[in-house]
């Protein structure tokens, strides 16, 4: 918190009302050092102090001043490193720079290194990476072996090459291998069978014929002058892939004929036709550039053309098109002279080849992620192969103020600016994929480590690999200072290979890491304008650049371009995610930690927010409607009857009173559980069968400003005895056939036995009167508890009445309407099910008892009873419409669900049984006055399982991170609750309420928020959506899984009516922890089981299976049952699932059978380097990547087999799979069976698409 530096003034400026006016204050000096001035002692550091201040335009430089806080950064570094070299003669190793960044520093390594030239080792490290020369002669007319000194090739190896090379090897200057990125895009180049999100796509616009013909032929000199301009990349029959150097490139050059009818101008014609998502360029012949004109349709008279300019990534970065453009204006002009000598770009790829040993790289990359088990997948977008095609793209500009304190505050603590860049991004991902320990991407800009000239040098100097940014325990000046420190460690590794970075985590091998980049660079200012066909960037007289296009194959990148003084943020994201709320995220992000590092620089970095107030404000939901605080449950049903006396208020097997009479009757019992000591708060347990009586006894309870705690009577008698003893119930209201199940020492009353009639019908019949308070306590309701004891959940009186005075606002109830109850009153829906009908004048028609359980008394009973209104617990609505298929003549109006995740798939089929009926699909815990949200279900909802909506009235639906903290929309946490619908607690238990009822940090102090330990997320306009139970999310080989979403694809096939799926631990043997493995229980489809005789076959549906999910997500076991069991109110009983059998701990070894198979195993072992490959190996497990499949694919184009692409070798990882692609004689039936399963691949797809959460906290 002290100033860097201070500025004497004669008198603060002022506002004309006299309030210091910061924006008069005057701009400092050049920035100088927060250090007191210590003058160089050396004659090296007095040169180098020199050197800093051409490089940095500063007076003055000390020895012990900070490189960062007088400016510096990754591009004025290499412009230091140059000029040190040119001055000097010495090399530098920036990573020294950043990791110690004084000048005195730097001096002592530079003195070191120089000292140590004489070291054995030293030597054989500078003499390893020194560039060996290119021996290929310009009159050489064959090429041997000899003459390649960068890679070992045979002659066989070296005539393919110079067969795929028009004009064979006369016209090849040179061969080498691929640099580390390179490797990594070609992988990714051979994936995508359309299009390609390494292509860069410049437009410009050139006002005459002319103009394009100089801007080509000044193009073709730059061509001629890089060698990387004139690159092929050729893998074909080769071992490894290797860059051809072409003598000659002519660059190819495409007329475009625009459409004048197509409504689009030439511009966004061409974009279109020529976009990376689509188009692709053939990287096996040289240039990789191609140019393709059309003339201006908006001014064809004056022969405007517009020119897009396409070049791959292999060949060229961001810099290199920053340069190419440089040069060609250059010539333009006439000043080729000012042209510096081309740097060839064999020597960045020789460094990287040479440099720091494999060794060293993976030493380095085991120690970062060695222990990361689980992937960093941002909003769920999973996907790393793309094209780049459903890629969104927005931009936003860092406003100037902002932009000035990140620097100060960078300059402070003396690291570069894009050290707190990086941090800010991790600080997104962490919000968006639930992690607080996250991987991601950086791109590094290669140049640093190149030697004289690099940062002239054209090509792909940049590479991408992964960072870890650990957050837990951090402060965030700590936080900044670590992710600096990692920043300048991976710069000593940055020429590693990305593949071999990945395999050094625990993460499943062919599953991403990371599935998000950064790109920090530094930009020319003159980019920072905008651009169109009005008026772009002008790089010449009569040129004008519009666009530059770029894309890569992750679904979440950010561009961060530094302009010098002013960012601008670029994010790039899957069309699931708006790419503008990522920009969004991340400046706010920057907006609290630069706040944080100026004002509180010990606040935790956990805490740094990424909710732009917009967002933040539409999660804070405003729910509020006002309630006359003095309502209570019975009150309100006691204002009916004085409505509707006469009107039918319940008809329980043909047992009806009248609204007077049931009055009359709760209120007998109100008066004599009175004079049986109940007070306000009493508990008054129910333990009854579905009756009449039952609901007598609620209300009499109630009026007796007591609650009811209703207990199962066909719980086991063990249960029953320790909930009676927990709620310690002042006496319980059961009936004579149950009588004996009362515990001794605990009071009971038979409401059917004659002495209850008699004693009752001696009391009063008026309404008691007694005041309720809001906060009043009107049932318990038990609930399972992890441990085994059941705990009760104490509802109060203001939360059922807002539960039910919302739904009667919003669905309506009349005389006209049935309300059928049919939930055990043991469990919180039965509470609407009893009281809004009576609230509102409907009949009660309370079904017998376990009639809920019989689907055709409960469609005798829709239709004889005329009930309009009802409710189903999913599972049971599926055994309803499975058994009582045919229900016409029903009056049913509105269905409501609840309980459990409701499928789409089922909810259309109800729609189609009740065809007038308005569908709801309602949620809430038992901790929550029954239901918090709600949902009207349309046939136009998407995904598996039905959204639970909005907010009811007085309720906030939040979803938190681990901190409670608001995840951002789209992204997975838990669903927690606050507002008037909270339950008071659960009965006797405060450690667990204080657990699971926490401090609400949304609202006023002494509000709370109940944890659901449900899993949800917001979906695009806001609405809920269920995703499971926390403890159902399961973790398999390092993914975290919703066994829901595997269920919900099993669902989807036409195969299947019902499943579940659990975990289940595989025997370990030899002492051994087990394994994890997935179980399916399936129902089949009548139809299904019909056509084939038996139940479908297992390996099939797995296959379907496997056509929309990864495969770490596929059951390795599938059970066919006849039906899910279920618990007595309708929901799975995952319990009561049987357990598998014989189910193995790891992939049984199958050896091959056919000659395919072991053709297969042969290859496997040789690029794998194993002894043993079993058919149903999985290649990624086995040790397998991207490169060594490059290598498998180069070898089956060598055999006699059906062509495959690369991506059929990603889709098909074990050689069983494999060889049913490759042998012609099953491939019609592979495809008869993705044809079997294309409805379920489509889901699949938009399972994806809709960034369905993979990787969820926990």
């Amino acid at each position: 918190m002290v100033p860097q530096q201070v500025m004497w003034l004669d008198v603060l400026p002022l506002t004309p009302n006299g309030k210091l006016n910061r924006r008069a204050l005057p701009q400092p000096d050049a920035m100088q050092s927060a250090v007191e001035y210590a003058a160089p002692r050396t004659p090296l550091e007095h040169d180098l102090a020199l050197i800093w201040q051409e490089v940095l335009t500063v007076e003055r430089v000390g020895i012990h001043d900070n490189f960062f806080e007088l400016g510096g950064h990754s591009l004025l570094a290499v412009k230091l490193a140059s000029s040190i070299r040119q001055k000097l003669g010495m090399d530098v190793v920036l990573a020294e720079l950043f990791a110690r960044p004084t000048l005195a520093a730097l001096a002592a390594a530079c003195e070191q290194a120089q000292n140590e030239a004489h070291d054995h080792a030293q030597t054989q490290a500078r003499d390893a990476a020194a560039v060996p020369p290119n021996l290929i002669l310009d009159s050489a007319q064959a090429i041997t072996p000899d003459m390649l000194t960068l890679i070992a090739l045979d002659q066989p190896q070296i005539d393919t090459i110079t067969r795929a090379v028009p004009g064979g090897a006369a016209k090849i200057a040179d061969i080498y291998p691929l640099a580390p990125l390179q490797e990594g895009i070609l992988f990714h180049h051979l994936m995508n069978r359309e299009g390609d999100a390494y292509l860069l796509a410049t437009q410009l616009v050139l006002d005459s014929q002319a103009q394009v013909d100089a801007f080509i032929a000044a193009l073709q000199q730059v061509i001629q002058r890089h060698e990387v301009l004139r690159t092929a990349v050729l893998w074909e029959g080769l071992a490894q892939p290797v860059q051809v150097v072409c003598r000659q490139a002519p660059v190819t050059v495409e007329h475009f004929e625009a459409d004048p009818a197509s409504g689009l101008n030439v511009a966004a014609q061409l974009e279109a036709h020529y976009s990376p998502s689509r188009y692709r360029v053939d990287v096996r012949r040289a240039p990789m550039l191609r140019v393709a004109v059309a003339a201006d349709l908006a001014d064809p008279a004056k022969g405007r053309r517009v020119m897009q300019l396409l070049s791959h990534h292999l060949i060229a970065d961001h810099t290199t098109l920053g340069l190419l453009v440089e040069e060609i204006q250059l010539i333009l002009r006439g000043r080729q002279a000012e042209l510096m000598a081309p740097v060839p770009f064999r020597n960045f790829a020789a460094q990287a080849i040479l440099g720091v040993g494999k060794a060293a790289h993976e030493a380095f990359f085991k120690q970062m992620l060695g222990s990361v088990q689980e992937p960093t997948i941002p909003f769920g977008l999973l996907e790393v192969q793309g094209n780049g095609s459903d890629i969104g793209e927005a931009s936003l500009d860092i406003d100037a103020s902002l932009s000035r304190r990140l620097r100060r505050q960078a300059r402070s603590l003396g690291v570069s600016v894009a050290s707190v860049m990086h941090l800010a991004w991790a600080r997104v991902l962490a919000a968006a994929s639930g992690r607080q320990d996250v991987v991601f991407g950086t791109v590094l800009f290669a140049r640093m480590q190149g030697g004289a000239g690099v940062e002239r040098a054209m090509g792909m100097l940049m590479n991408t690999l992964p960072l870890r940014v650990p957050m837990a325990g951090l402060n965030v000046r700590q936080a900044v200072l670590r992710t600096h420190t990692g920043l300048a460690e991976l710069l000593r590794h940055q020429h590693a290979s990305l593949a071999m970075a990945l395999r050094c985590s625990q993460v499943d091998a062919g599953r991403p890491l990371f599935s998000a980049l950064l790109n920090y660079r530094h930009t020319a200012p003159a980019a920072q304008g905008g651009a169109d066909l009005a008026g772009g960037n002008a790089l010449l007289g009569g040129i004008q650049q519009l666009v530059v296009q770029e894309r890569t194959n992750y679904p979440v990148s950010l561009m961060v371009d530094d302009f010098g003084a002013d960012f601008r943020l670029t994010a790039q994201v899957s069309a699931a995610v708006p790419a503008s709320r990522v920009c969004a995220y991340m400046h706010e992000a920057l907006g609290q930690l630069v706040h944080a590092l100026e004002t509180a620089p010990q606040r935790r970095v956990q805490a740094i927010g990424v909710l732009p107030t917009a967002e933040r404000s539409q999660l804070l939901n405003d729910t509020a409607v006002p309630r006359e605080r003095s309502l209570s449950v019975h009150g309100m049903f006691e204002a009916q009857v004085l409505k509707t006396p006469d009107a039918v208020a319940i008809d329980c097997e043909g047992q009806a009173l009248s609204y007077a009479q049931l009055n009359a009757r709760a209120n007998q019992l109100a008066h004599g559980l009175k004079g049986r000591g109940v007070r306000p708060d009493s508990l008054v347990a129910l333990c009854m069968h579905r009756s009449v009586e039952m609901v007598v006894a609620m209300l009499g309870v109630l009026k007796a400003q007591a609650a009811y705690v209703p207990l199962d009577p066909h719980l086991p008698d063990e249960r029953l005895s320790r909930m009676l003893q927990d709620c310690a119930p002042v006496l319980v209201l059961t009936q004579t056939s149950m009588l004996s199940r009362a515990p001794q020492g605990v009071p009971a009353l038979a409401l059917d036995s004659v002495e209850a009639a008699a004693t009752l019908d001696a009391q009063p019949g008026h309404n008691p009167g007694y005041a309720i308070h809001p906060a009043q306590l009107a049932y318990c309701i038990y609930t399972s508890g992890s441990t085994g004891m059941p705990k009760g959940a104490m509802n109060t009186h203001e939360a059922v009445v807002n539960r039910l005075l919302w739904m009667h606002e919003t669905y309506g109830l009349g005389g006209q309407d049935a309300v059928l109850q049919k939930t055990p009153y043991a469990f919180d829906v039965s509470v609407w099910e009893f009281f809004w009908p009576l609230l509102a004048g409907a009949r009660l028609v309370v079904a017998r008892p376990e009639g809920h359980k019989d689907p055709h008394y409960l469609a005798q009973c829709l239709i004889g009873q005329g009930v309009t209104t009802l409710h189903f617990v999913p599972s049971m609505l599926q055994a309803f419409l499975d058994a009582a298929p045919d229900v016409a003549g029903h009056r049913v109006r509105q269905i409501f669900f609840s309980g459990e995740a409701l499928p789409a798939a089922l909810m259309r089929r109800c729609l189609a049984a009740f065809p007038q009926a308005q569908l709801h699909n309602l949620y809430g815990p038992t901790e929550a006055a029954v239901d918090v949200t709600a949902w009207h279900c349309g046939e136009t909802d998407a995904g598996e399982t039905v959204p639970l909506g909005q907010a009811i009235a007085n309720v906030q639906m939040h979803v938190v991170d681990e901190d409670f903290e608001l995840v951002p929309l789209g992204v997975a946490g838990q669903i927690a609750i606050a507002g008037v619908a909270l339950a008071r607690g659960y009965l006797n238990r405060a450690d667990l309420s204080a657990d699971k009822f926490v401090p609400n940090p949304f609202c006023e102090p002494g509000s709370r928020m109940y944890l659901t330990g449900d899993l949800g997320r917001r979906g695009p306009n806001g609405q809920l959506e269920y995703l499971g139970r926390i403890d159902q999310q399961v973790k398999i080989r390092g993914f975290r899984i919703e066994l829901g979403e595997i269920e919900a694809a099993l669902r989807d096939l036409p195969q299947v009516r019902d499943a579940a799926v659990q975990v289940v631990q595989a025997g370990a043997g030899r002492g051994g922890a087990g394994d994890r493995r997935l179980v399916a229980y399936v129902v089949a489809r009548p139809e299904a089981r019909e056509q084939e005789g038996h139940e479908p076959d297992a390996h099939t549906l797995r296959g379907a299976l496997a056509h929309t999910l990864p495969e770490y997500m596929v059951p390795q076991q599938v059970m066919w049952l006849d039906a899910l069991p279920l618990t007595p109110n309708g929901k799975l009983d995952r319990k009561s699932l049987p357990q598998p059998q014989e189910l193995q701990t790891t992939v049984e070894y199958v050896e091959p059978r056919t000659g395919t198979q072991r053709d297969l195993v042969q290859i496997w072992r040789e690029v794998l380097r194993v002894e043993r490959v079993g058919v149903h190996d999985n290649f990624f497990e086995l040790g397998g990547h991207s490169l060594l499949l490059l290598e498998v694919h180069r070898r089956l184009a060598a055999m006699p087999l059906r062509p495959v692409t690369v991506i059929d070798l990603f889709h098909y990882p074990t050689v069983s799979q494999l060889a049913v692609l490759l042998h012609s004689d099953v491939q019609e039936a592979a495809t008869q069976i993705r044809t079997q399963v294309a409805t379920a691949a489509k889901r699949g797809e938009q399972r994806r698409k809709r960034a369905a959460s993979k990787d969820k906290p926990r």
